[in-house]
């Protein structure tokens, strides 16, 4: 068992650690800290301490660090998060206010929670394994390309530029709109993209070479919304924070750009009673990313579907501010989402 005394020594280790990045000696403690005993009894502190694998020598100096363990016992026990400020506060509702979509206000909630934390952000898709194609718009924009444009009932727009086999007309134009409408107006993703084969068939069979092309295109805007995808902001900040890591921050990077890993990751995180998980250092070792802490919290998304926001860094964090900064872009992010899909 480790005493109340021994937890508080613990909890200044961490921040000082994590301010300094430089090994925290009891002396240090005792001057910087007013815990009101000896610097010795401090050392007897930190000698149970280590005891307990919570924290650890990085070399000769008389300095401790702590380990994964100790960050296990410091984020369990933490209990005064630092709120954001007045300012901060602001800026969120402000940039996520003005957002113009899902896409952009997901967009602008990755890059805003990277400047918050200094971390690598994540920010997971909301699910559309419930949403619905709300319309389909076909749009010329030379003889013989278009865009296509679906958007579903939860205001996601997925758009494709295309190129077609035959000149295009006025009037194919509109019967691709009013056919296309027809076939997967309202249908869920799933259904949509079964209703697509068949709609060559409401064409004369001239026209047949044009629909193919324009079916095959809106199956593909249908799929790329059923699969489960991630946006990333703030990658550099892993280069910044490279000597944190000792080994390559190389495996790190790759995870981080090929996202599989991360969303199972994601997955099997649940989170605690402030709403956010936390995993640290060794808990992400059968993912590859064992030196790595991970801080992540649900929002809700379109048609009350969850999905995960967080951040990822090095085990020395500032966990107190950034499980702060998560908590609060996850809540103003559903409430930005909620009030985007009442508004449609």
């Amino acid at each position: 068992m480790v005493s109340e005394r021994s937890l508080e020594v613990l909890r200044v280790i961490v921040q000082d650690y994590v301010a300094s990045r430089e090994p925290v000696g009891s002396k240090s403690i005792a001057e910087r800290h007013s815990f009101g005993v000896s610097a010795a009894t401090i050392r007897n502190d930190m000698a149970l301490l280590e005891e307990e694998e919570l924290i650890t020598a990085p070399h000769t100096s008389s300095g401790r660090v702590p380990t994964d363990k100790g960050y296990r016992l410091f984020v369990d026990h933490l209990s005064d998060l630092r709120p954001l400020s007045p300012a901060q506060r602001h800026a969120i509702e402000t940039f996520l206010g003005s957002s113009v979509d899902v896409d952009d206000v997901l967009a602008r909630t990755v890059r805003l929670l990277s400047q918050l934390t200094r971390q690598v952000a994540l920010v997971q898709y909301p699910s559309l394994s419930q949403a619905r194609v709300r319309h389909i718009e076909v749009v010329a924009l030379t003889p013989r390309r278009l865009m296509t444009v679906m958007i579903t009932d939860g205001g996601h727009v997925e758009q494709r530029v295309v190129d077609v086999p035959a000149e295009l007309d006025d009037a194919l134009i509109s019967d691709l709109r009013l056919r296309f409408n027809e076939a997967v107006g309202g249908l869920g993703l799933t259904e949509a993209a079964a209703a697509l084969t068949g709609v060559s068939d409401r064409f004369p069979a001239d026209r047949a070479p044009i629909v193919d092309v324009v079916a095959a295109t809106l199956h593909e805007q249908v799929s790329a919304n059923r699969q489960e995808k991630l946006l990333i902001a703030g990658a550099a900040n892993l280069v910044r924070t490279e000597d944190d890591f000792h080994g390559s921050i190389l495996p790190v990077l790759e995870a981080v750009e090929e996202q599989v890993v991360l969303l199972r990751l994601f997955s099997e995180m649940e989170a605690d009673q402030r709403g956010v998980t936390v995993s640290i250092g060794r808990e992400n070792e059968s993912f590859g990313l064992g030196e790595t802490s991970i801080l992540a919290s649900g929002y809700s998304g379109i048609g009350s579907s969850i999905a995960r926001l967080g951040v990822l860094g090095p085990t020395r964090m500032d966990y107190s501010s950034n499980i702060s900064a998560v908590r609060a872009v996850a809540r103003y992010l559903s409430r930005t989402l909620g009030e985007s899909g009442s508004a449609n």
